[in-house]
């Protein structure tokens, strides 16, 4: 199932009886880290006690009862949301780094990113066949990192429950491309 709210209707999330809107936390820096790039950028959402709370519950709400053993998030801004859900749901969390990061054995692999290559790796033995996982990031832009991050879940046979993003990109065709490959995924807010 594909959960997320329209453009329109900006995300709220309730802490302790408060609305917060999500994406009035979440900034757009033009140029940034290159010249035509509208960087969304999270530090003042998760600055924000009861935004950043709220997000959590919200995602551990959904995820809750689903039989998640391991979140996973993506480096870097990815682990801020994959931990504290982790840590919500009690279960336990896997990192997915950049190459050289990971002390012991690894699976790979490359993806291209909207302005260049990069790789993720994975510790072999930190994810078993049939566990059941959440892939986590920030945000949905191309949609090659998360890909990425798919496919050494597949190569470690985990179930994937859901891929989870605070933000998706819908204009750079990171939900076109999960939706084609048939990946579940669920956003909080749409730009």
């Amino acid at each position: 199932m594909i959960w997320r709210l329209p453009l329109a209707t900006p995300s709220k999330v309730t802490y302790n009886g408060e609305h917060v809107n999500l994406t009035d936390y979440i900034k757009t820096v033009p140029d940034y880290p290159k010249p035509g790039i509208l960087f969304r950028d999270i530090t003042p959402l998760i600055a924000d006690g009861a935004a950043f709370h709220g997000v959590i519950d919200m995602l551990a709400e959904r995820y809750r009862g689903r039989g998640v053993t391991k979140i996973v998030g993506i480096e870097a801004r990815g682990f801020i949301f994959a931990t504290a859900l982790a840590y919500a749901l009690g279960v336990g969390f896997v990192p997915l780094r950049k190459p050289g990061k990971l002390p012991r054995a690894t699976v790979a692999q490359f993806y291209a990113l909207e302005y260049g290559v990069d790789s993720l790796e994975i510790h072999a033995d930190d994810i078993h066949a049939g566990e059941r996982v959440v892939l986590v990031d920030d945000l949905l832009a191309t949609g090659g990192t998360v890909m990425a991050g798919v496919q050494l879940l597949q190569q470690l046979q985990a179930e994937l429950v859901e891929c989870s993003f605070v933000i998706s990109l819908q204009d750079l065709g990171g939900e076109q491309r999960l939706q084609e490959a048939a990946i579940p995924y669920y956003t909080l807010c749409t730009f």
